[in-house]
């Protein structure tokens, strides 16, 4: 796919699936019935959609903070490709709202929302990485994409998350 050379850069990249130890599950089962008379003739190619990471769609909504939402999301729509990725941290209702939004397995950003004004707002701008530990010993959680630094302990485990 060629992209225009005066095109946006897409919000979204696709999950590495090459890494060593990464697991996205290869259907290699198909592999006993492929070619055989109980099994149809298939593909080698799985075919198999991995997924997208959207960090840089969320580094783009932190960084348009104050924003009026309607810019943002017309900007943001033609970049990504699905918009039920805009709402992953941005708040539809007051309900919704919430201090830190996970993403993946240890990585949280700052929870957004709209405000009267129609602009772009976070749910907690005093909260920062220092104030967050992390759930476990084994990973490395990170906050808006730095990295926490207080450690693992269990008296403090998840302590300033929601």
């Amino acid at each position: 796919m060629r992209r225009d050379a005066h095109a946006a850069k897409p919000l979204y990249r696709k999950v590495n699936s090459k890494a060593h130890g990464v697991c996205h599950g290869s259907g290699q089962a198909a592999r006993f019935e492929r070619n055989s008379k109980a099994g149809p003739r298939t593909s080698m190619h799985s075919g198999q959609r991995h997924g997208l990471d959207y960090t840089p769609l969320y580094r783009f909504l932190l960084k348009n903070v104050g924003q009026p939402w309607d810019s943002i999301v017309s900007r943001a729509t033609p970049r990504i490709k699905e918009t039920e990725a805009l709402y992953h941290i941005v708040a539809r209702s007051d309900v919704d709202r919430r201090k830190t939004a996970r993403i993946g397995e240890s990585s949280f950003f700052s929870g957004l929302y709209i405000d009267a004004d129609g602009l772009l707002q976070i749910v907690a701008p005093d909260l920062t990485s220092d104030d967050l530990h992390p759930f476990c010993p084994c990973c490395t959680h990170s906050f808006n994409g730095e990295q926490i630094p207080n450690p693992y302990s269990d008296a403090t485990a998840g302590k300033g998350w929601s």
